[in-house]
Order: C-alpha cells, then structure tokens, then sequence
C-alpha cells in the first residue's frame, strides 16, 4: 500500500488537501503510535487503515461544522494518544495547542511526536484538568477547548469549559448520545457559564458510522470555586 497516497486521498473526502509535508507527519505520527504502543496501551486500534479513519480523520471531523479559521488558542483536556489535538495541529497548523494528559508516560509519547513530526506552537502538560484550570495562566485563555474523553458531559463541562474565554467554546467528540444526557448536563452547563450551541451529526467518510460533535458556547465567566477539585466532577457531576 502507498500510504501517502491513501491518507492523502482520505483527507480528500473531508475536502481537505493535505500538503505533502502535512502527509509525512501523519506517517510519522502512526509509526511512533505503532512502535510506543507495543510498550505502552496507547490505542486498541493499530491498522493503518482504520487509524487513518477512526482516529486521525475522525479527530478533523469538527471541520465539517465549524470554521476552524476563527480559532487561534486551543486545549485538548485528557488528550491521550494525541486525540484530537495532534491531527488538528497538523490540519490546521495554525493553531497555538495545548495538549493536558493526567498520565506522564503519554506526556513523554506526545513529546516525541510533536519532535518526530517538526510541530510548533505545541506544549505538552502533565496534570488535572481541576488544577490547571485553577492557574491563570491558562485559566478562561482558550478560544476552544476539545475533549474526546469518555466521560458524561456533566462532568467533561465542569473540566473544560472553564479553560475556555468568553465567547469562545468548548467541543465535545461522541460516538453517540441521547437527549436524556444532555438534558442531564443542562445544570452543569449553566453553572460554569456555557450554553449548549449546537449538536452536529457527521459521518466518517465511506462508512456507516456516526458522530456527534457537540458545541458549547460559553457566555459568561466560569464561577472561582469550578472546577471543583480533583476527582471530584466525576464522582459528584453537578
């Protein structure tokens, strides 16, 4: 298989035209996933095919409902294997990213990637979302914030949207949701000073599979005592 060529042609069914440099990163980026996972569990998903589709194109979805060009400052909270802050950064490269992850061995992995694939404007955080989003630094300084975690949107609002400036918003990755959920995370929402915007359904290229991608904007500063402290929003989800 000619790999350049066929993640070339996939990004091509999102309309998206990958520089052959942007190409190479990808290639870069699989094989170090490849290798580092032999050693480490980073991913359950490891052929090249299906990583090209349910992780680097899946990550990039977002660009088929929102203009990208309108963010300049993201933070992907509970990043992972690099999922999907690192295939946004290389889309659109453009962006000043943040990469947070709780466990150091990923850091380490995420450090190597962003080397191996000459990437810029990226940093890497080992910690909490609760604690990080107590400092300054990074408090409310986000024009977005991604998460592809799995975890109840009560809980991921309560993490992110406080990264997240006026008028900017949060994005949520789901492989599926129910109306009773959202409705769950309304109080959540409101309380750390977000609105749901939007609820996007997008479809992997050449496939039957379904993704939600939620939006939500946040219209007023996040109250000092949100995030509550570590552990906490997920045991007691507002």
């Amino acid at each position: 298989m000619n790999k350049n060529k066929y993640i070339k042609e996939s990004f091509l069914k999102l309309q998206i035209e990958l520089s052959e440099i942007q190409v190479e990163q990808f290639i870069d980026y699989f094989d170090l996933l490849i290798e580092k996972n032999k050693l480490m569990n980073l991913t359950a998903i490891t052929e090249f095919e299906d990583v090209v589709l349910k992780h680097f194109l899946d990550s990039v979805l977002i660009c088929k409902v929102v203009d990208m060009s309108q963010f300049k400052k993201g933070i992907d909270v509970g990043t992972g294997a690099g999922f999907p802050g690192i295939p946004l950064k290389i889309v659109f490269p453009w962006l000043d990213m943040v990469l947070l992850d709780s466990l150091n061995k990923r850091i380490s992995f995420l450090d190597e990637v962003i080397c191996k694939c000459n990437l810029f404007h990226v940093k890497t955080i080992h910690g909490r979302a609760e604690e990080l989003a107590q400092i300054s630094e990074y408090r409310e300084k986000f024009d977005i914030c991604f998460s592809r975690a799995v975890a109840n949107l009560s809980t991921l609002s309560e993490l992110c949207i406080p990264f997240v400036k006026e008028n900017g918003c949060f994005v949520s990755y789901k492989s599926d949701i129910i109306e009773s959920e959202i409705e769950m995370a309304a109080n959540a929402i409101n309380l750390v000073g977000g609105k749901i915007d939007k609820v996007s359904e997008v479809i992997l290229p050449d496939t039957e599979i379904k993704r939600k991608i939620l939006f939500f904007l946040k219209e007023k500063m996040t109250p000092g005592k949100y995030p509550r402290r570590a552990g906490i929003p997920s045991k007691k989800p507002l």
